[in-house]
C-alpha cells in the first residue's frame, strides 16, 4: 500500500483530513528530531532505555534522561559502558516483556553489530533510533546512510523519515509494529544525521491520553519469569537451527500488512497519514528519481519546478527499506523509462550501491523494464543541492530518449 501525495497535504505540519476522519486539536511545538523521539519514547510509556552517547544521537538519550531525572516518566534507565552493551541490556530487559527503546549512530550501530542479529534472532521487539551518519575512517560526524546499510540484513524492521514530524510519527507506528504478536521483530527508526535530527521544526503533538489509547502497554508472545524459568537463545544444531531463520522470514514477510494496519490506526488518531512508499507526481511520469530520508524534500520541490516546465517527472519516497517494498515499488515504476535511485552509501566493488541494488533486483516483475541509474551523493553530509537533482533528472531525460545508460554509478556532487 501507497498514498500519493497531494498538493492540499503540507509536507510537514498540516493534518491530512481523510473521510470519515474526526480532526482533534493537537498541541504545536518546535523539536528537533532528536527530541521528537524522545518525547515520542516518553509518551509511551516505555520500561528500560540502555543507551550510549554518540553524535548526532545524544540529544535523543539526553532529553530523555532528564524525564527520567524528573519523574516525568517511570522508566529504567540503564547507562552502559558502550553500545555493545547498550543492546545487550536491551535484549535482556525486551525478553522478560518490556517495553524498550534505544538509539546509537555510526560507530555506536557498528559496535552493536553482533548483537543485533541476537535481537532478531530471539524476536525482541526492540525501538532503536537511528540518527544516520558516516563511518569512519576518516572520521566523520555528518549524515548519510552508510551506518545502516552496513546492518541492513541483520533481520530488523527499517524505517526512514524525512522530517522531524515523521521521527515522531514513525516511533510511536514502529513500537506498535515491532510489538505486534504476529511480527515480535526489533525496528529502526532512521533519521539522517543533523539534517533531521538537529533540524528544528513546527510539530503536531499528539496528547498523552491519544497515544495512551493508540499504543496500549506491550502483551509479549513471551517472557522470561523468575518462577517459569525457561530457555532463551540455546545452542542450535543444524536440525534447528535453519528452522530458527525461515520463520524469522515469516515474520518479516507479515510486516507490511501490520504497517498498513497500524498507519490506518495513526491516521485516525493524527490526521497523518503514512504507508509503505509515497508517490508524487507519478501519474504520467516518464523519469522518476527514488529517495529515502531527507532528499525526499529536495526531490519533490524540483519535481515541481520541472512540472512547471512541462517535464513530466516524479518522486517516489520509501518510508519502508526493510522489509524491501518489492510489490508496491514495482507498482510504481514499472511504466517509468528511466529511473534514478539516490544511494546515500557506498557499496564498494558492487555494480550499484545497497538501495539501487535492491531496485535493480525486482525489475525482472516489469514487463517494460525502465532503465536505472545510480546517483550516489550526499556522503560524510556533503549537501544535496536542487541542482544535483536536476542533474539526475536530466541525466534520466537523456537515458529516456536514447534508451542508453552510460554510466550504472553517476557521483554526483563530488569533485574528481
Amino acid at each position: 500500500m501507497f498514498y500519493k501525495r497531494r498538493e492540499e497535504y503540507n509536507e510537514v505540519i498540516i493534518p491530512y483530513q481523510g473521510e470519515g476522519i474526526t480532526v482533534r486539536p493537537q498541541e504545536l511545538a518546535g523539536m528537533g528530531g532528536n527530541e521528537a523521539v524522545a518525547y515520542a519514547a516518553k509518551q509511551a510509556n516505555v520500561d528500560v532505555v540502555a543507551a550510549y552517547p554518540i553524535t548526532p544521537q545524544t540529544i535523543m538519550v539526553e532529553r530523555f534522561s532528564e524525564y527520567v531525572a524528573n519523574g516525568e516518566v517511570d522508566t529504567e534507565f540503564v547507562c552502559v559502558e558502550s553500545e555493545h552493551s547498550a543492546m545487550s541490556a536491551c535484549v535482556g530487559a525486551s525478553v522478560t516483556g518490556a517495553r524498550v527503546m534505544t538509539s546509537t549512530a555510526s560507530q555506536g550501530l557498528a559496535l552493536m553489530h553482533e548483537v543485533l542479529y541476537v535481537a532478531s534472532s530471539l524476536r525482541c521487539p526492540i525501538v532503536m533510533m537511528v540518527a544516520n551518519r558516516a563511518l569512519s575512517a576518516p572520521i566523520n560526524i555528518h549524515g548519510d546512510h552508510s551506518d545502516m546499510m552496513g546492518s541492513r540484513d541483520c533481520g530488523w524492521i527499517q524505517i526512514y523519515v524525512e522530517n522531524p514530524q515523521e521521527a515522531y510519527d514513525w516511533t510511536l507506528q514502529a513500537l506498535k509494529i515491532a510489538e505486534d504478536p504476529e511480527i515480535s521483530l526489533p525496528a529502526s527508526v532512521n533519521l539522517d544525521g543533523f539534517t533531521v535530527s538537529h533540524a528544528m521544526e513546527d510539530l503536531n503533538l499528539l496528547s498523552d491520553g491519544q497515544v495512551k489509547e493508540f499504543l496500549p502497554p506491550r502483551k509479549p508472545v513471551f517472557k522470561v519469569e523468575p518462577e517459569n524459568p525457561n530457555t532463551v537463545g540455546a545452542f542450535a544444531m543444524p536440525d534447528y537451527y535453519y528452522e530458527v531463520k525461515r520463520l524469522q522470514e515469516e515474520a518479516m514477510r507479515k510486516v507490511p500488512e501490520v504497517l498498513v494496519k497500524v498507519t490506518k490506526e495513526y491516521e485516525k488518531t493524527s490526521q497523518r497519514k503514512y504507508g509503505i512508499i509515497e508517490t508524487f507526481d507519478m501519474d504520467d511520469a516518464e523519469t522518476a528519481i527514488l529517495s529515502m530520508g531527507s532528499t525526499a524534500g529536495t526531490v519533490r520541490s524540483v519535481v515541481r519546478q520541472l512540472r512547471e516546465k512541462g517535464r513530466k517527472v516524479g518522486a517516489v519516497k520509501l518510508w519502508l527499506y526493510r522489509p524491501f517494498p518489492s510489490e508496491e515499488l514495482t507498482s510504481a515504476i514499472c511504466d517509468l523509462k528511466a529511473l534514478a535511485v539516490i544511494d546515500r552509501a557506498m557499496s564498494f566493488g558492487a555494480p550499484y550501491g545497497p538501495l539501487c541494488s535492491d531496485v535493480a533486483s525486482i525489475l525482472q516483475d516489469c514487463e517494460s523494464k525502465p532503465k536505472i541509474f545510480n546517483a550516489m551523493c550526499g556522503l560524510g553530509g556533503r549537501d544535496i543541492s536542487s541542482d544535483d537533482i536536476r542533474i539526475m533528472f536530466d541525466e534520466a531525460d537523456q537515458i529516456a530518449r536514447t534508451g542508453v545508460v552510460r554510466d550504472r554509478i553517476k557521483f554526483v556532487g563530488v569533485r574528481e
